[in-house]
């Protein structure tokens, strides 16, 4: 009977054990095979052992698309942590047309990649563009956003605003779980608002707070479409994404083992950086009933 009832779930989950293995784990192999090779399409591939990765660290763009990338991650994900954060307290008060609210704000998060982008091509465009509009009506002469190496990257980091509608639904949920009676109980102790949203609501969601911030982290380090679609790394590579870099050795200049070196070497980034954050979170993120852990 257990043999019969196994057969049957392996039965039943076989469409997506195949889809994982030709769409997933077959590739994930072949990009670490071809990563020491070198291999163009329609030619064999040339195994050359660590070549490729020795050569990340003489080349000049790598260097690059990677300071670009850890930059824009350095700014993007705090501000969009603390918008989401900030939108999530105002959205969780008891007003009029809340739902309505929450809806308005959630929406942007649901529009593709590339919509949005060519809607920011237009919002920063330096000649009638709405944001250097609203500047000139203070005073203020609005620089070329993405046309200028300098404003390039700022551009880029406002526009990551547009999504933060599902964090922001996130904290939502993460503060309608924190206990209302212990609110009570610091505000019978004489804290203050501020003191009870520092020493009981930023404790008690801290672990959403790591989960957004391991997501937001991971999702700035594949950054793609907005920068292939606006700038495709210009102006002077200041907007050359580490993920537009791979796309452009991969599919423009076809450095197959090139583009998938620089593909797992993304992986121990993302590894990496997963693994301190993890690692400190034992330093800040409170578990209801357990402490720090």
């Amino acid at each position: 009977m257990a043999r019969r009832e196994a057969i049957v779930g392996f039965i039943f989950i076989s469409p997506w054990l195949l889809g994982f293995i030709v769409f997933l784990a077959g590739p994930i192999l072949v990009s670490l095979y071809l990563s020491f090779t070198t291999y163009k399409p329609g030619l064999t591939p040339v195994f050359t052992g660590l070549a490729n990765y020795t050569r990340m660290f003489s080349d000049g763009l790598f260097y690059q698309s990677l300071r670009v990338t850890s930059i824009y991650t350095l700014f993007s994900v705090p501000v969009s942590l603390v918008t989401a954060l900030v939108l999530a307290i105002l959205l969780n008060q008891r007003v009029p047309g809340q739902r309505l609210f929450r809806t308005i704000f959630y929406l942007p998060s649901l529009i593709s990649g590339v919509a949005v982008a060519i809607v920011f091509a237009w919002i920063f465009n330096a000649r009638y563009g709405i944001v250097n509009y609203l500047l000139s009506i203070v005073g203020i002469a609005g620089p070329n956003w993405l046309g200028d190496p300098d404003y390039t990257l700022s551009a880029f980091v406002l526009m990551s605003l547009w999504g933060v509608g599902g964090t922001t639904v996130i904290f939502i949920a993460a503060l309608q779980g924190v206990p209302a009676a212990l609110y009570e109980a610091a505000e019978l102790d004489g804290a203050n608002n501020w003191q009870r949203f520092w020493n009981v609501t930023i404790p008690l969601i801290s672990p959403v707070i790591l989960f957004a911030l391991v997501t937001g982290v991971i999702a700035t380090f594949q950054t793609f479409a907005t920068s292939y679609i606006l700038t495709r790394g210009g102006p002077s590579n200041a907007s050359l994404f580490y993920l537009l870099y791979l796309y452009q050795n991969a599919f423009s200049w076809f450095e197959m083992g090139y583009a998938s070196a620089l593909a797992w070497f993304l992986f121990l980034i993302i590894l990496i950086c997963t693994g301190i954050l993890l690692r400190s979170s034992s330093m800040w993120v409170h578990y209801e009933g357990l402490g720090r852990k």
